[in-house]
This record gives structure tokens, sequence and C-alpha cells, in this order.
């Protein structure tokens, strides 16, 4: 009877070791040796997602071609015993901070292949065993100055075939593990234990001033630290390109000094101008030209930049044919990572009788005694409950020289904001503009003054809310009213404030005042100046019938019949 219970319990424990032993993934093969025992999972896309019921007595994890983008968060936590985890040639991107969480016993990670932009560097404090971390093959571009600072006990660190192109000195000089060879006695180093391996080639090294003090590093490496292929190339920049960090000498970076032959140059109009600036920097700084106190859109000049040699730029600005509107202060900017530095060129324009124009430089020149006639058209292209958008059109002689001015603020302010429009520009808008606030915007040409006639008087929205809901934010009308010596047409605008009688006494008003100029004046085409008009349909807006639409229309009417016997007074009245 003993030997029958013996027996019934040894199968018993057999059955049970058999089961613990047999235990595995579906797909995957798990291996026992004197190391341990082994996962490995080889098969095509067999996770979408690094599994979660691993046996948990695992030393060894090998998953490869599965394709998981991510390393979660405790993705290893029930197997506390990892020794050894191999996942390359997946598609990890991320790795989550707490990603290598409870592996106190990892010794090597492996994550070749993968498409690795940055590493969460902070994540190794959870293996302080690891020595072996290998991450080539990847798209690593960034390696902080702590990324070792966690990794006292590496042997091996692979980071080939990435895509550095600078790092600093301090990355290895904050390296607990170089920091105690650094104090290390010579006789000890030979003692210290295994060497110290380092793959850095296939990089794409920019050797400029900023990579002075990892590639003065590099020369300096002595055993136990060793280079597995100590011919670090430069990829850049293109002087460098292909050369062994053995055959450059760095220098230190430095902020740019920008300088230039002349800072006065006076020509006669119609003359080709070719303005000049020497940028020397290291790195070679971004270089660009301003003129006055803004870029100006449109302007027609051409820049070039060339290369003079290593630490030099020169930028040339190409002006043909200069002209009035072309005079000012012309400004020539370099800036690097350490600094900036901007030099000026003044540009003077002779007239045709050799004389010089009086306007500011940087502004454009005081107009013609022709321009001040100049037809100009005006219109409201797009009103938003916080800003406006318009067009003009100018019958202009030379409009490739002409400049225009806009004049713009508050409806009852002194003094107005002023923006200088270069030649070519036919349109501005305005934006983040008070709330229910009426305002008055003027074009004029060159540096004029603003007379009544070139502006339009224009009221922000009140009600956000409902705008919005309806899709449409204000809707206006514009009704031309007079043109006196071909100078800009006078204006209203209608806003879901005023009411319909306001446009009916506008009609009315211009109709009259069509009557009465010469039959002999040509009729200009004036495309696009009622395309506001269909806003009137818009009965939810402008149509409204109450006891307070009638008070309003009244004192509509009033204004209207004041402006009748006031022929000077043709901007609009909304209240």
């Amino acid at each position: 009877m003993d030997t029958i219970c013996y027996l019934l319990v040894v199968v018993v424990f057999t059955t049970q070791a058999y089961a613990n032993y047999s235990q595995c993934l579906r797909g995957c093969s798990c291996v026992e040796d004197r190391h341990g025992r082994s996962l490995i999972c080889m098969e095509e896309s067999a996770f979408g997602a690094i599994p979660q019921n691993v046996p948990d007595d695992m030393t060894k994890i090998r998953i490869e071609k599965s394709h998981f983008t991510e390393i979660p968060r405790g993705a290893f936590l029930k197997t506390p015993g990892l020794e050894n985890l191999w996942l390359n040639f997946n598609d990890i991107t991320v790795i989550n901070s707490k990603g290598l969480e409870g592996l106190g016993n990892l010794t090597e990670l492996r994550l070749q292949g993968n498409k690795l932009r940055s590493v969460p560097w902070t994540a190794f404090e959870d293996t302080p065993a690891l020595k072996i971390l290998d991450l080539k093959h990847n798209q690593l571009d960034v390696l902080p100055e702590h990324a070792l600072k966690f990794l006292p006990g590496l042997t091996y660190l692979d980071l080939s075939f990435n895509r550095l192109t600078v790092i600093s000195k301090e990355v290895f000089q904050n390296w607990p593990l170089y920091q105690k060879l650094q104090s290390t006695e010579e006789r000890e180093v030979t003692a210290f234990g295994p060497n110290v391996v380092l793959a850095l080639h296939d990089n794409a090294w920019l050797c400029d001033c900023r990579l002075k003090g990892f590639v003065e590093f590099i020369r300096s490496l002595r055993p136990p630290i060793i280079l597995m292929n100590s011919y670090l190339t430069c990829s850049g920049p293109d002087f460098r390109a292909g050369r062994y960090f053995h055959e450059v000498e760095l220098q230190a970076c430095m902020k740019p000094v920008v300088s230039s032959q002349s800072a006065n140059i006076s020509l006669p109009q119609g003359t080709n101008v070719t303005l000049r600036c020497l940028a020397m920097a290291r790195p070679n700084p971004a270089v660009w030209w301003t003129y006055g106190l803004k870029i100006i859109r449109g302007f027609h000049g051409k820049s070039d930049i060339h290369s003079v040699d290593e630490d030099t730029i020169r930028s040339l600005l190409v002006i043909p044919s200069v002209h009035a509107a072309d005079r000012g202060v012309y400004t020539c900017t370099a800036v690097n990572f350490i600094g900036n530095s901007s030099v000026n060129v003044l540009l003077d324009v002779q007239s045709p009788d050799g004389s010089h124009s009086s306007s500011l430089p940087g502004f454009p020149s005081a107009p013609r005694t022709g321009d001040e006639n100049v037809y100009i058209d005006i219109r409201i292209a797009k009103q938003t409950v916080r800003g406006i958008s318009i067009e003009w059109y100018a019958a202009l002689e030379h409009p490739a020289e002409t400049w225009f001015t806009i004049h713009f603020g508050r409806a009852d302010a002194d003094k107005k904001e002023m923006i200088y429009i270069g030649p070519g520009i036919n349109s501005y808008s305005v934006s983040d503009l008070m709330p229910a606030t009426k305002y008055e915007i003027c074009v004029t040409l060159k540096n004029q003054a603003s007379r009544p006639g070139q502006c339009i008087v224009f009221v922000t929205g009140s009600d956000i809310t409902e705008m919005e809901q309806r899709e449409k934010l204000i809707h206006i009308v514009v009704i031309v009213l007079a043109m006196v010596l071909a100078v800009p047409i006078g204006m209203y605008a209608c806003t879901t404030d005023t009411k319909f009688a306001c446009l009916e006494g506008i009609m009315k008003s211009w109709k009259n005042r069509r009557r009465e100029r010469s039959s002999s004046e040509v009729e200009r085409e004036r495309q696009g100046t009622f395309d506001s008009l269909q806003a009137a349909s818009d009965e939810d807006l402008v149509n409204k019938d109450s006891s307070e639409d009638r008070k309003v229309r009244r004192r509509s009417d009033d204004r209207l019949h004041k402006t009748k016997t006031d022929h000077s007074r043709l901007t609009a009245e909304l209240y």
C-alpha cells in the first residue's frame, strides 16, 4: 500500500512539472538550458503588442518581426528574473519611461532595426545591471548630455547607423564609468576589467564648431574604452564631407559679425545696384535682408548667398533699375545659435534732374503733382466679427513704382496707425479688433494724408456666438456715393446695427448725385464694388420690422436729408 501511495505522489509531481515546463505562447518556442528558460518568437507578425501572458520564469525573451510599436509601462513586470531581452526588427517608436520597470536583473537589451527617434534615458534607472545596449539601425538624432548617467556598468554601447549629427563631449564626461576611469591611476587601468566597446560609426556627423568637443573626445580615447570602428567620417558641411575625424581641425563657435563695404550709397534713378554684406560666424549663419523696419511684401530685390571661406558668407541683394520708392535703409542680418548681428546700408536715389528725395529713409517718397487726382476704387472684400479685409484698384501710370499708405484706427481717434504697402500690393487685412467698435480705414497714395472719400467706416460685431452659428459673421453693403476729381469714391457700410432705411436713403442720394454729373464724363467700370449688395437680402440681419426699427429709420432719414445739403460730407454715417 505504501508503495502505491509513493508512486501516485511521484506521478502527480511529474505531471505538474511537465505542465509547467510545456507552458509556452502560441507561435513561440520555449527552451531550457543551464542559463534558464528562454522564450523565442520569430514568427512573422505573431503579435500586435508585447504579450501580457509571458511565463514568469523566463530569463531570456526574444521577440522579432512582430511589428508592434511600443514598449508600454510595466511591460515585463511579470518576469522579474529576465536577464536578456531581444526585441529586434519590430516597429518600436516609443518606449515608456517606465517600460523597463521591474527588470533589476537585466544585463542585455537589444533593440536593433526599430524606428526609435529618441529614448527615455531615465528608464535605465530600473536596469542598474545593464551591460549591453544595442540601438543600431534606428533613427536617433539626439543624444542628451545626461543620456548615460544611469548606465554605470555598461560595457557595450552600439549607436551606429543612426542619424546623429551633433553631440556634446559632456555626454561621455557625465558617464559614471568614464568618470571612474579618469580617476583611476594608470597602473590600475589594466586591471579595471573587460574593455568597453563603443560603436558610433555611420552617423550623419556634422563637422563644424559644435562637434569640436566630441571630436577631441574621440581622439583622446584609450583602452579600456575602444571604438568598434575608429574611422569616424564627416557627412557635412560639404567641404568636409567624407573626411575622417583625425583629419579635421575644428575651431570654437563664434557669434556672427556682419560688415559692409559701403554704409551709404547714392545712385541716379534707373541704375542697377547690388548691396553687399559679409557675415563671419561659426557655425554658418542664416542671412537675410530687410527694408526699413520690416520685410516689405512684394519687394523686387533678389538675394544671393555665397561662401567666401570656411567661416565667412557673402550676401548680395540685387535691385534692378532703382527708383525713388527704393530709397531707404536696407539691413543685412545674420543669425546662428549663439547670437545675431546686423549692418545697415542707406540707399539714396537721385531724380533725373540730379536732386535727392526728401523723404525719410525706409519710407516711400513724396507724391508727384499728378498723383493727387489718381482714381482709387476701394471695396470691402471680407468682414468678420473682429476684423476686415479690403481691396483697392488704382489707375496708375507706373504701378510698379507706386506705394500706398493705409490709415487705420478708431473712427473717433485723432491719430491713426499708418502702414506702408509696397508696389504691386492691392489688399490689406486687420484682425483681433475690439467688439462693437467703430473703426475707420483709409487708402491713400504714398504718404499722403487721408481725405474724405478715401475711407471706409465700419463697426465690428457684438454677438460672436450668433454669428459663428450662422456661418456669417457680418454682412455689409457698400454703396458708391460720389467721385470728385477722380478721387476715391465715398462709401457707406451698413452693418447688423443699421436698418433697411439706411439702404433706401443711400440709394436715393446716390441716384440724385448721378443725375448731377456731366453727361460727357467717361463711365468707369467698377466690377466688384457692388459684390456686397447681396447681403441686403438677408432679412434676418438688415430688414427687421418693429416699433424700434421705425424710430431708427426716422433718425436715419433726417441724417440723409442733411447729407444732401452738405456735399462735402462723403464718408458713411452709421448712426
